[in-house]
């Protein structure tokens, strides 16, 4: 009997998304030992995903997992199909006609809103959209962010706010080196910001930055980062959840910030962490003038502590506003959509179609769990999505399907341009030549007819 994955019907498998999860995903397809071909299918010519466009240019660490993910795009049976949106240039019907499975790895790209009044004044962005633009991505390299604003208010208190505070705290010879969009360096070298505000709903033993992230902020050459010490008086349940076994960062970062508020020096620029706020209004003319928030207070027992907004209300001038509290998944091409928890709903990372797409459909990362997790997190989820799909194919019909190289004449005859491996790896080329003219590890093309154009043509 013929069975899917065998030589006489390899299973042709899709991944959506390039990320980390993306990528994670291909691999456990490709350790499996059937035959089969994967073909991991990017909206942009360039792959990685949030490693690329999310992962701070003063990280270059973070980065380095890059390496891992090159090996398994290098993979005999894997392939890089680059520049192909889903739902754009194709879609999930005509991707169900050409594979037996599609795992969906697409992410959580949008930002969180505050839902509050004057949310929308010039001068209040989200976290998200500043990160791309430093990080060069190219839906907001167009964007513009007034730094020419004294005080900043950053609102959360997560690795991407403390990411946010830092490239605004950090001076340009800090960043020079790295690979941060040229057209934002230019931009952070006549910045004006001198406060910066670290604004937080809970207490510092629920704050979700990680000690080492909390850490850079306090040896930044011209930043000192500052604390007051009534905020880091706890109750008696935050003094339990920091006892736990589990809550080792958070006691770390609590050590941080009483080394925080004992720092007398107070260099050019400050960053003062403040707790128990929560924004209630934005207020401003022709732009955002001013914050006011709520004092609150803890309410509820040990692990559970929830802030209550009171009575009191605190209000601070600002000109720049990023909120960062948190990303959101969108729907995704004809797929269920759970919108209220911002994710594809499953069971074990399955996804039940009803008749939408003849191939079985798979849901991994952030668009499947959330937003939760660092790098590292996407392998364990995504290799048990790929334990999911692996049980289901003795339950499919073994009908031959033509995968990837179908997927590229349809694109192609609708005046797409797909990339490929080589083609990332010219771009690759491209831009870390032109790193080396100003002494930085890369340059990155932002726009896209310029990340085509370093591809080259095909004949």
């Amino acid at each position: 009997m013929t069975i899917l994955g065998s030589a006489a019907c390899p299973l042709r498998a899709a991944v959506i998304g390039s990320g980390p999860s993306g990528f994670y995903a291909a691999e456990a397809l490709l350790q499996s030992g059937l035959k089969l071909t994967v073909d991991i299918i990017e909206r942009l010519p360039t792959p990685y995903g949030l490693v690329r466009f999310g992962v701070a240019p003063d990280h270059p660490k973070l980065k380095e997992v890059v390496q891992v993910f090159a090996r398994i795009a290098c993979h005999e049976a894997c392939s890089l199909i680059g520049n192909t949106g889903v739902g754009r240039d194709v879609s999930m019907r005509s991707l169900g006609q050409l594979y037996h499975v599609v795992v969906v790895a697409a992410g959580a790209s949008r930002d969180r809103c505050l839902g509050i009044p004057g949310e929308h004044l010039p001068g209040v962005h989200s976290a998200t959209d500043f990160v791309g633009w430093y990080n060069g991505h190219p839906d907001c390299a167009h964007l513009q962010f007034d730094l020419s604003q004294e005080t900043a208010v950053v609102i959360g208190q997560g690795n991407v706010a403390l990411d946010v505070c830092r490239i605004l705290a950090k001076s340009v010879d800090e960043l020079r080196h790295t690979d941060i969009a040229s057209h934002a360096l230019d931009a952070l070298a006549s910045s004006r910001v001198r406060e910066i505000h670290l604004i937080g709903r809970r207490g510092p033993a629920q704050a979700k930055f990680s000690p080492k992230e909390l850490r850079e902020l306090g040896h930044l050459e011209h930043c000192s980062a500052a604390v007051d010490e009534r905020d880091l008086i706890l109750s008696n349940e935050c003094l339990v959840e920091l006892k736990d076994p589990h809550a080792d960062a958070a006691a770390r970062n609590l050590q941080l910030l009483r080394e925080f508020a004992q720092v007398g020096q107070v260099k050019t620029k400050q960053c003062r962490i403040r707790f128990l706020l929560t924004p209630l209004e934005i207020h401003g003319d022709t732009r955002v003038r001013r914050i006011v928030f709520g004092r609150n207070e803890l309410c509820g027992p040990a692990f559970d502590r929830q802030a209550r907004c009171t009575d009191q209300r605190v209000e601070l001038d600002a000109g720049l506003v990023f909120r960062s509290v948190g990303y959101r998944s969108e729907p995704f091409d004809m797929l269920p959509f759970d919108k209220a928890r911002g994710l594809i709903p499953h069971v074990d990372g399955r996804v039940a179609c009803d008749g939408i797409t003849d191939a079985r459909v798979y849901v991994t990362g952030w668009i499947k769990r959330g937003p939760t997790g660092i790098i590292g997190t996407n392998r364990a989820d995504s290799v048990a999505s790929v334990q999911t799909l692996l049980s289901d194919l003795p339950f499919m019909t073994p009908v031959a399907k033509p995968g990837g190289s179908a997927l590229r004449e349809y694109l192609s005859s609708r005046g797409q341009r797909p990339t490929d491996w080589s083609d990332w790896e010219r771009i690759d080329m491209v831009e870390r030549e032109r790193g080396v003219a100003t002494g930085r590890a890369r340059e990155k093309l932002v726009r896209l007819d310029d990340m085509l154009a370093a591809a080259g043509s095909r004949s």
